[in-house]
């Protein structure tokens, strides 16, 4: 399923009455944690906040710790951003070429498949600690778009031509460039408000559209996988285990529906946190 926006970047809160400065602001690796969706509404309240003791041990870190533990995240978005950008020129520039989308998937799937890939590295962000944020949701997001590109575009050819797998790949390119852009700009505290504006309210739209490209590109595979028996593992084996394919992607198509529904409506929910002026207070450093 496609990426959810993250919730509203954290804001400092008013100092209270008897203290005579403001807080600090939280490090940046803390907001950048506070920035990630949680995939159920059990999720919601405090997500990423990590437990008592991950806030212990992030305000011990020692100084340079957090100094790389920074460095790192910033490098991390900024090379997001911009492989992500190299991949929506090359696909304008293959459109402008060829005035069509056949062989378009063909021509810049490497690029797609090294950055979608290398966000796997965010499992590993939340494994360490540098984000606190449940590895179990990250790892579902993340593995979902490594699953659409590993195990359905690129293991079945015949669909790679396909008008719903430009579509999602379209509202993918656009999604991430946004959301690595407000990553990155909101660590170094220049965030512009149209990039702001633009992570809270493209959503509304590549959400369901992007739900739809993979539903159908999931749809369109399906003759195929059936007529191979990819994937399968079939009866009898020494393992004396059985394994369909073709049915787990109807699961699969079958989960979007109680899982859309979650994230649509938390994102919305982020949204009037961030565009309508509702305070998430920080922690101080």
């Amino acid at each position: 399923m496609g990426r959810a926006p993250e919730s509203a970047p954290a804001v400092s809160a008013a100092p209270s009455s008897s203290s005579s400065s403001v807080p600090p602001r939280a490090p940046v690796y803390q907001r950048l944690a506070s920035a990630r969706e949680p995939m159920a509404s059990s999720e919601e309240d405090g997500a990423g906040s990590g437990s008592v003791e991950e806030k212990e041990a992030g305000k011990k870190a020692p100084r340079w710790r957090r100094a790389v533990t920074t460095a790192w995240l910033i490098f991390y978005n900024i090379a997001m951003s911009a492989g992500w950008l190299v991949l929506a020129i090359a696909m304008a520039r293959f459109y402008l070429e060829n005035g069509t989308h056949k062989g378009l998937y063909k021509s810049i799937q490497k690029i797609l498949k090294f950055f979608q890939t290398f966000a796997l590295l965010e499992i590993v962000h939340c494994a360490v600690g540098l984000v606190h944020t449940s590895v179990l949701v990250t790892g579902v997001q993340v593995s979902s778009r490594i699953f659409m590109v590993w195990f359905i575009t690129h293991s079945i050819k015949q669909i790679q031509n396909e008008e719903s797998v430009i579509l999602f790949l379209v509202v993918w390119t656009v999604t991430e460039i946004t959301r690595y852009s407000f990553y990155t700009f909101n660590m170094l505290n220049h965030l512009p408000y149209f990039i702001k504006w633009a992570r809270y309210n493209f959503f509304i739209i590549l959400y369901p559209v992007g739900v739809v490209g993979e539903l159908l590109t999931i749809y369109a595979a399906l003759p195929y996988v059936k007529r191979s028996g990819m994937f399968s593992v079939r009866l009898p084996n020494k393992y004396n285990i059985s394994f369909d394919y073709y049915y787990f992607l109807l699961v699969v198509m079958a989960s979007y529906v109680p899982l859309f529904p979650q994230l649509y409506f938390h994102m919305l929910r982020q949204r009037r946190k961030v565009l309508h002026g509702e305070v998430i207070v920080e922690k101080d450093d």
